[in-house]
């Protein structure tokens, strides 16, 4: 008879988080048709069903809500045993800080600045396409921080072990070609660009899809997704020969592109930081974050639409100028 190995206890886990077999095939990279496998291996060995299939998802049964439980201690507790054993083979001595990271513009910035306040031997990056990529590598401890944009689903995740703290809330400008009609612009309104073609990553990548669509169409548009890239570089190329796509907005024009605001704000991001509660950045949360701060401040003036922006919406970077004013101190 088949035993319950680490892989299907955090199969149940993610189905029990994600809400649906699909979604939690996605995250842990697996096909649907093998993460029904593991599910019908759990239900053979536990002797019942652990979820009800429904057309609006699968939701734990009495049975699956109970296996759900016990496996998020055993797997908190393997998480433990790992990080205890790393601990006693350097006999104390500071490892590698891993940092991970979303796609971001000051992250090169943020481990400068990590090397300087967190004793250890190097700072080793991973960057993930997406936000619930990222979330997985920090829970299971792959990585021990990481900056992410929060994500439609967030606070329905399993989040044991961890500091999450917002950064800031960001902006999304719009990038378009610099021969467009628009970009002569200060601001852009977004639904004049209802008839263009979008850059856009892969949908499992976009974090706040819901919001983005919900936007374009309080604009009266539903976006036309063309072209589907997750290289900035080929990005860019695209929108310089006539695409448009969302931005950062420290993004820089160039290239034949410009970066514009949208008039309103009407997408905001949240940048959250999230730090393990073991491991080198332990108990330093305070550090981790002024870091972040700093590097983040770094970056304002690649977009001096941005820096205006910046200006006019001290609301969205209250916990930055907090940090930095209480680092002068």
């Amino acid at each position: 008879m088949p035993e319950l190995e680490l892989r299907h206890l955090r199969a149940v886990c993610a189905i029990a988080e994600e809400g649906s077999l699909t979604k939690a095939a996605t995250r842990l990279g697996l096909t649907q048709p093998a993460m029904s496998a593991q599910l019908r291996t759990v239900e053979r060995i536990v002797g019942g069903r652990l979820f009800d299939r429904t057309p609006g998802g699968s939701p734990p049964t009495d049975l699956g809500r109970q296996v759900v439980g016990t496996a998020r201690l055993v797997l908190d507790e393997v998480d433990q045993l790992v990080c205890l054993a790393r601990q006693r083979s350097r006999d104390g001595t500071p490892g590698p800080l891993l940092v991970g990271g979303v796609p971001t513009l000051f992250f090169g910035h943020f481990v400068e600045e990590l090397r300087r306040v967190i004793p250890c031997t190097g700072v080793r990056t991973e960057i993930a396409p997406g936000a619930s990529d990222l979330l997985e590598l920090l829970v299971s401890g792959q990585v021990h921080l990481g900056v992410l944009d929060r994500f439609e689903g967030l606070e329905r995740r399993e989040l044991r072990g961890l500091e999450i703290r917002r950064l800031v809330s960001e902006p999304q400008f719009v990038a378009l070609p610099e021969d467009d009609p628009l970009a002569a612009q200060e601001e852009v309104e977004l639904a004049r660009l209802a008839d263009r073609d979008w850059v856009s990553p892969p949908d499992e990548f976009v974090g706040n899809r819901i919001q983005i669509f919900t936007a374009c169409a309080e604009a009266g548009f539903t976006p036309r997704l063309t072209h589907h890239v997750t290289e900035a570089s080929t990005a860019r190329s695209l929108v310089a020969n006539g695409a448009v796509s969302f931005a950062l907005p420290q993004s820089r024009s160039g290239d034949g592109i410009v970066v514009r605001p949208l008039r309103g704000a009407p997408i905001m991001v949240d940048l959250m930081l999230a730090t393990r509660r073991e491991g080198p950045a332990a108990g330093r949360a305070h550090d981790v974050f002024a870091a972040a701060a700093r590097a983040y401040r770094a970056v304002l003036p690649r977009n001096p639409g941005y820096a205006k922006w910046w200006e006019e919406h001290p609301k969205a970077h209250r916990e930055i100028d907090a940090a930095l004013m209480l680092d002068q101190t």
